[in-house]
């Protein structure tokens, strides 16, 4: 559905744009969220055990930053990992208020169980676009997460 907002054509059309950039996230991340519930994992234990896959251990703010989620949200889902036993927090000596995570050998084997079949239901879930189609989005995404390189004046919206 599009926007009803009747304002200025470039808000019609950037409201209109992010609706259809929201749904088409949330019909995504609703079906990976099912797919993993079914493998007994969250969006957000999964995306801390891909990175610590992928990345290796790291701080717990260094991993916050990947994942681009808050301290707080990293700790409460750490909590549970490690509870479960997938993950191992360590204070660094040189520095106590750093903590190190890193996979523990049951992480490391159940993320490299889940991981092949997340990506494969990402690919289906991508497959609607061709791969030109595939790239192009992986383009204007990036250029629309950095904020491209024109960025107009910034609207406080507390000002009306």
């Amino acid at each position: 559905m599009p926007t009803h907002h009747q304002g200025p054509p470039s808000e019609v059309r950037a409201l209109d744009a992010f609706i259809k950039l929201m749904r088409a996230t949330d019909s995504i991340a609703a079906d990976l969220a099912r797919q993993l519930d079914a493998l007994g994992l969250t969006l957000g234990q999964l995306a801390i055990l891909e990175a610590l896959l992928h990345l290796g251990a790291m701080s717990q703010q260094q991993l916050a930053g990947k994942i681009m989620r808050s301290g707080s949200h990293v700790t409460t889902v750490l909590d549970h990992l490690e509870q479960a036993g997938l993950v191992s927090r360590t204070r660094r000596a040189d520095d106590r208020r750093v903590v190190d995570v890193a996979l523990t050998p049951k992480g490391r084997r159940r993320i490299a169980q889940v991981f092949p079949k997340h990506a494969r239901r990402i690919a289906e879930r991508f497959g609607a676009l061709p791969p030109a189609e595939q790239q192009e989005l992986g383009r204007l995404c990036k250029k629309l997460g950095t904020g491209g390189r024109h960025r107009p004046a910034s609207v406080d919206i507390r000002e009306e």
